[in-house]
């Protein structure tokens, strides 16, 4: 009689979804394939067989890193305001990336020497790449914003993912008050740049 299969894709999932809050609640430094296995009651060989290496484990953090993105920006509802809701979608993606600290790191930060990503990792970003440029296409069309979207979405995400990790890092003031005083202000500032 054969075996049972143990390494199923529920298992793949279960464990995938193990690292994510293992990811958050033990850093980057607590991220190994040992401390996984335990966490999802199952083995490091287990872990290997699932994802090849902890490169592919990696990929697949990353991976799910931006299905969450999406999911959460595509939450942001539309308004008759179409600057308003460019706005609010950059608040969206501010607070994921404070809500998702460690995840943001391997997303935005590549964490792992030993995860590269490549033109299919680099293409996990298209989908959120793809809603902010719808975005700031209403802007356009509405005559709120002057120029190419797809140019103001790469500088509007990059704002966005370097402030955000900035405040991350508490490099973006000391209060509240001015961290959302400067948030304000290069959001703001940009949009006019280009109106």
């Amino acid at each position: 009689m054969p075996r049972t299969k143990q390494r199923t894709p529920e298992l793949r999932d279960h464990v995938l979804s193990v690292a994510l809050a293992l990811l958050e609640h033990s850093g980057i430094g607590g991220f190994t394939a040992r401390g996984l296995a335990r966490e999802a009651q199952t083995s490091p060989p287990a872990i290997y067989e699932l994802f090849g290496d902890k490169c592919g484990l990696v990929r697949e953090v990353f991976f799910a890193g931006f299905r969450l993105l999406h999911t959460h920006l595509q939450e942001v509802e539309l308004s008759e305001d179409p600057r308003a809701d460019l706005i609010r979608l950059t608040d969206a993606y501010r607070g994921f990336i404070r809500a998702n600290r460690e995840l943001a790191e391997v997303m935005f930060s590549r964490p792992f020497a030993d995860f590269a990503p490549g033109p299919s990792e680099l293409e996990a970003g298209s989908s959120v790449r793809m809603l902010i440029v719808d975005r700031v296409e209403c802007c356009i069309e509405a005559g709120v914003l002057r120029g190419e979207a797809t140019d103001i979405a790469h500088v509007l995400v990059a704002l966005t993912q370097g402030l955000a990790m900035a405040e991350n890092a508490r490099r973006l003031g000391s209060t509240e008050a001015s961290i959302e005083r400067r948030w304000e202000l290069a959001v703001n500032s940009t949009l006019d740049g280009m109106s």
